[in-house]
């Protein structure tokens, strides 16, 4: 690409692809990878991601802010469902959290009919949306639930929310909030696209944008972004993002 001519590059979108990138020596053009890692970084190299445990990281942080005291961690056994339940535990203890108990589902609903319903109490459910529609009515409506955007597959499927009803979740405004005036101004594929899909599209957009401004070396009057992905800020080398808790 830079022998090409670019002045801006965008990409990689794999973790393998984006940790093959950040092994080079430093990258003196404004490049924006597509995904997430640990990386300090003193060149031009950013990286700007949906990573879920950042979600769960949110929810936490949501459930803390609400004033609940202790969790109880639903998870299945996937490997996504283990990162979003440690990325969530993370999270409530370092904020001084009690995690009560994490119960891993295999099938049998009676640990979740009887999950203790006690002052300050909360549910984080890790699993994708197939399992979250299995879990969810099984847990009392008293709990307060909360979970990450793999629990929202769109508002069209009446019937799957239905089965998620009350489950608090993080997500980004492209989906949540289609006609706020920063989402509207952007077109939308011309194609229906998949609720996964339309995460990535969101993503292009605001990655666009970002790398504008890496280009222009204006971070410090551009940011934070009001992004459709969310709320863009900068810190070191890395674009985080916060999601719109929505219900």
């Amino acid at each position: 690409a830079l022998s090409n001519g670019a002045v801006a590059v965008a990409g990689p979108l794999t973790r393998n692809g984006v940790a093959a990138l950040a092994s080079n020596v430093e990258l003196m053009t404004p490049t924006l990878a597509l995904n997430t890692m640990d990386s300090t970084r003193t060149d031009q190299l950013y990286f700007f991601g949906l990573p879920a445990e950042t979600e769960a990281r949110q929810s936490a942080q949501r459930a803390t802010s609400a004033g609940f005291l202790s969790a109880i961690i639903v998870s299945t056994n996937t490997p996504l469902s283990k990162r979003l339940a440690q990325a969530f535990s993370d999270e409530w203890q370092r904020a001084g959290g009690i995690v009560h108990s994490e119960i891993v589902y295999s099938g049998d609903p009676t640990p979740l009919k009887e999950l203790p319903i006690e002052p300050g109490n909360s549910v984080f459910m890790a699993a994708e949306v197939d399992k979250a529609r299995l879990l969810r009515p099984y847990i009392d409506s008293i709990l307060p639930v909360y979970a990450t955007s793999q629990i929202f597959s769109g508002n069209n499927n009446t019937l799957v929310n239905y089965d998620l009803a009350d489950v608090r979740f993080v997500d980004m405004p492209w989906l949540l909030q289609p006609d706020h005036p920063a989402v509207m101004i952007y077109p939308r594929a011309t194609t229906p696209l998949t609720s996964d899909m339309e995460r990535l599209y969101a993503l292009g957009i605001d990655a666009y944008r970002l790398l504008q401004v890496l280009f222009e070396h204006n971070a410090v009057n551009t940011l934070p972004l009001d992004g459709v992905t969310g709320k863009i800020t900068l810190v070191g080398h890395q674009f985080q993002r916060e999601g719109t808790l929505a219900i």
